[in-house]
């Protein structure tokens, strides 16, 4: 049987870099036991249109990770993501400002949307892309409601606006489809079982 035991044993021959200034990904990887370094990068977010909405946020993930192609040491694993939050034919990423937050949340308001959350492992000789959905049903919230929580989190790193672990998930979030973490930015037992698979080839 595969213990995680067993995969902080074989980590021991490796490198761990996760490539986001996420604290919720920082804090799903702690949670993960894993020890790992923090490394930086702006990457330009765009994407090509023609991609489905599951194709979005493995491209943005293997993306991030191409930006340290030339940096990887040969015991070294890249871990990068991204999430997108989908509203019918809509993509909701990072909003730009405080209206385009509060635009966002006013559409995502009584109704149900997706999140897909794109991972890319990466080595200097194999790279694995997958990616995690979950349905998240919101309650109805009113303007004040909205603008509060928009001046009182700030949620302009967060794809579709929101924080499940914040206020919102506690007052609006009537029930998830899916995992948890993956509405969080980070789908850890996806993850894990894909790095089990990463580290043993």
């Amino acid at each position: 049987m595969f213990t995680m035991a067993k995969l902080l044993d074989s980590l021991k021959n490796y490198h761990l870099i996760l490539a986001s200034k996420s604290p919720r990904r920082h804090e799903l990887l702690k949670g993960l036991g894993l020890d790992f370094e923090i490394r930086i990068k702006n990457v330009d977010e765009s994407f090509p249109q023609v991609l489905s909405r599951e194709e979005i946020p493995e491209f943005l993930a293997k993306k991030k990770a191409d930006a340290f192609a030339d940096e990887l040491g040969e015991k070294d694993i890249l871990i990068t993501s991204d999430t997108v939050v989908v509203l019918g034919d809509k993509i909701f990423n990072k909003p730009e400002n405080r209206g385009e937050a509060i635009s966002m949340i006013n559409e995502l308001s009584g109704r149900s949307h997706e999140v897909i959350t794109g991972v890319c492992l990466t080595s200097k000789k194999n790279q694995v892309i997958f990616h995690d959905r979950a349905k998240v049903f919101f309650g109805d919230l009113d303007e004040d409601e909205i603008s509060d929580y928009i001046d009182e989190h700030k949620p302009y790193d967060k794809a579709g606006s929101y924080g499940i672990q914040e206020w919102i998930g506690y007052a609006a979030i009537e029930r998830i489809e899916g995992s948890f973490y993956t509405v969080m930015g980070f789908p850890t037992r996806k993850f894990y079982t894909e790095l089990k698979k990463f580290t043993a080839q």
